[in-house]
């Protein structure tokens, strides 16, 4: 079997809040990669439920939030689709994503 590790470090300031943050994923060629923002999603298949984790720097700036949490929304229209077949729903998800997109005033 076959093993690879993708990892996550993270460093805090004095108040436990994430100051910087980088990640490897050497089957990726990615090799301590900053980011601002980190969201993790695992199915704990015991209690029927999504764990999360959601990051993010002091100084992730506000409209690059809304971008990111914009692109989620798409991204899960499409893992939708490619997981149940269901397109009117995926299609869903991603009007909801185009809707945020217009409340969030996101400039794209």
């Amino acid at each position: 079997m076959r093993k690879t590790q993708i990892t996550i470090d993270v460093e805090l300031d004095e108040n436990h809040i994430p100051e910087l943050m980088t990640w490897n994923a050497a089957d990726g060629g990615v090799e301590k990669e900053e980011t601002k923002a980190v969201m993790i999603s695992v199915w704990d298949e015991k209690t029927s439920e999504a764990l999360r984790i959601d990051l993010w720097t002091k100084d992730m700036p506000v409209d690059q939030m809304k971008m990111f949490m914009h692109q989620i929304f798409v991204s899960l229209g499409s893992t939708y689709q490619r997981a149940t077949g269901e397109d009117d729903v995926a299609a869903w998800i991603e009007d909801i994503a185009e809707e945020f997109a217009v409340k969030s005033a996101i400039k794209m």
